[in-house]
């Protein structure tokens, strides 16, 4: 398919067959990433290691996130780089952007390691290690660094081969480490009793299997070819890639606040209330853990749908981008109510996966905190796939500080507050659980706001 059919395509076909060819490979490989985090929780949770694993896993989360902020800003930069390079045949530019972008990936992944080390135990007990968990996060986080530039390069390059027109390349990267970790991990903390060392081998093995896979790649790409000499930073289109992926960088480091913030409260009220601070911190691992399938579902398909969406906008067809809008909007609602009656009717079924407590004094307690984190905290989790739809179609149509609002609004104007004040105002750790649900309504309803102006300026502009 040329340029101009694949044009006539995007414009022409129905909406439903599009949002089905492009959303299904983006939704499976969002999932597939997600399992690398996911996969060792489980494990952990049914092993020996059981609650307080999982708070460990919970604690050195952020450091994942941090990662894949400097992963994710090089990728889409450069992926959204390339594509403009390709419009103006630009050659040159395209691979030493590319080029850069790898050197200064693996040089974040060295300087994580560099700055984390010397600093490891304080930086741990700021994510919410206690004395029952240091041990553990320690010997996870030990591990994990080793890997620190690989993953960082694997996550950059992942983006870089989908916009070079490979996505089953890059889906199929990501599922062999994926792979890779679920067959280890059950070898390395059952069979060999490796514990959290055994857990951090199999991620980093994982890691390793899908970098090959990507470098392997890098030496076969279609539309650029990389040199040596394109490893040599160049600042001018290293510029233009940061530019174009800074608000990714801003909303990693966005949830980042969010988790050592939410942590550093629950480690606060869980320590004087009957929880204890493990519990909460281990729990709320856990939510992340869920949350993040969900919002990946939802993210698959608006983000798949994002060539659709651009494409009709530039081609002024407003009335199909406020069709593929409502169609869109209405997906990523029904899989929050779904998601949101299996939270509500069966949370001990999804605790459950993650393991029963077995080193804690109160296992009753575990599982109370865990039912109402459940039902409260994530509530209203169908209005935070609204929120979050809504901030990938304003990139798509070009609204970037839309999307900037979108996808701050809740987080950091609503949520680290709220997650302050509640717990203060009610005196219990349970005033935390209460901060999402809050967050969600209030930031609903500047994304409704913003929303219906875009809209109402499309049908317009449609007459």
């Amino acid at each position: 398919m040329n340029l101009n059919e694949n044009s006539r395509f995007l414009g022409e076909e129905k909406i439903n067959r599009l949002m089905l060819k492009f959303s299904i490979p983006c939704i499976l490989s969002l999932l597939v990433s997600s399992l690398y985090n996911i996969v060792d929780q489980i494990f952990i949770g049914n092993s020996e290691l059981s609650t307080l694993g999982n708070a460990a896993t919970g604690v050195v989360f952020p450091v994942f996130i941090i990662a894949q902020a400097f992963a994710w800003c090089l990728g889409d930069g450069c992926a959204a780089y390339l594509n403009i390079c390709q419009g103006r045949n630009d050659d040159e530019n395209a691979h030493r952007a590319i080029g850069s972008s790898v050197t200064v990936a693996f040089l974040s992944g060295v300087a994580m390691i560099v700055l984390i080390l010397p600093f490891r135990d304080p930086i741990l007990t700021l994510f919410g290690a206690s004395e029952n968990t240091m041990a553990y996060a320690t010997e996870y986080l030990d591990v994990i660094l080793i890997m620190m530039p690989a993953y960082i390069l694997c996550n950059m390059m992942n983006s870089v081969i989908r916009a070079d027109g490979s996505p089953s390349w890059a889906m199929a990267s990501m599922l062999v480490g994926a792979i890779t970790n679920i067959i280890l991990d059950p070898v390395f903390i059952f069979g060999f009793k490796m514990g959290m060392t055994g857990a951090a081998l199999a991620t980093i093995i994982g890691q390793a299997a899908t970098f090959l896979m990507s470098g392997w790649y890098f030496l076969h790409t279609k539309t650029f070819k990389l040199k040596k000499s394109s490893l040599v930073p160049s600042f001018g289109p290293l510029k233009e890639v940061v530019s174009l992926g800074i608000s990714t960088f801003v909303t990693q480091i966005a949830i980042v606040l969010v988790a050592v913030v939410c942590n550093i409260q629950l480690a606060r009220y869980g320590e004087v209330s009957k929880y204890g601070a493990d519990i909460p911190i281990a729990i709320i691992s856990i939510q992340s853990k869920v949350f993040t399938v969900i919002i990946n579902l939802v993210v698959g398909i608006v983000l798949g749908c994002q060539p659709i969406i651009s494409y009709n906008m530039g081609a002024q067809k407003y009335d199909r981008v406020r069709e593929l809008y409502r169609k869109i909007i209405g997906c990523s609602f029904a899989i929050g109510i779904l998601f949101t009656l299996i939270l509500e009717l069966a949370p001990h079924f999804v605790i459950g996966l993650f393991g029963v407590p077995s080193n804690i004094p109160n296992p009753d307690d575990y599982w109370e905190f865990g039912v109402k984190t459940m039902r409260i905290f994530l509530s209203l989790v169908s209005i935070s796939c609204l929120i979050k739809t809504n901030s990938i179609f304003f990139q798509a149509v070009g609204k970037p500080i839309h999307a900037t609002i979108s996808s701050t609004v809740r987080d950091v104007v609503c949520f680290v507050p709220l997650t302050i004040i509640l717990p203060a105002v009610f005196s219990n750790v349970e005033g935390i659980l209460y901060a999402a649900p809050v967050a969600d309504l209030l930031a609903l309803g500047v994304t409704a706001f913003l929303t219906v102006s875009f809209l109402r300026s499309l049908r317009a502009k449609a007459k």
